[in-house]
């Protein structure tokens, strides 16, 4: 194969989109030969699986190490000194996409690797009491917390909480303990 075949910045960028689609955004479908037809039609299907390979391994290790820029540019600089390696046009490539797309790639790697749900969105309001068992209860305020709770992938659920004034009270001094506390250990020496 030329040298210059798979040198295009344009199909490198591509290719590199479409890993980290199907890597890490969850996006499968994407095929080695629609890949080859698409961005390298020119390059036989037995150079282009090694090639193909390559930057997918490059890629993952970039992602799993969370490489900040130092780190990636040693990182390529490595990868174009090493027989097999990277040319440094590659390198430059792979550098720019990294630059552009790490936060959405760590963001979807976090996600993905979370268990349980996370707090997704937080609102809270203060509104006065309207309907009440007892009258004397009318119009005090509420406190109204709305939680939307999720995981990865999946639809969203809404967690709803109400507080009188003696309960937020009662949260208030307790979250001024936790600080008090959390300021103690802070303090202290080692």
């Amino acid at each position: 194969m030329a040298a210059g075949e798979l040198e295009g910045s344009k199909p490198l960028n591509g290719l590199l989109n479409a890993l980290a689609q199907d890597t890490f955004h969850g996006h499968p479908g994407i095929t080695e030969e629609l890949l080859r037809s698409q961005l390298y039609p020119e390059v036989p299907p037995e150079e282009f699986r090694p090639f193909l390979a390559k930057m997918r391994g490059i890629l993952k290790s970039i992602a799993s190490a969370d490489m900040d820029f130092n780190q990636l540019e040693a990182f390529l600089t490595a990868q174009t000194k090493k027989q097999g390696g990277i040319t440094s046009d590659q390198a430059a490539v792979i550098s720019k996409f990294w630059k552009s797309h790490k936060t959405k790639i760590r963001e979807s790697l976090m996600n993905q690797s979370r268990w349980n749900s996370g707090l997704r969105g937080l609102s809270w309001r203060v509104d006065g009491k309207s309907q009440s068992r007892h009258s004397a209860q009318i119009h005090t305020p509420v406190a109204i917390i709305e939680l939307e709770l999720g995981k990865y992938g999946q639809e969203e659920e809404f967690l709803c909480i109400e507080f009188d004034e003696v309960k937020v009270n009662q949260i208030l001094k307790t979250l001024s303990e936790v600080e008090e506390s959390i300021s103690t250990l802070i303090s202290q020496p080692n």
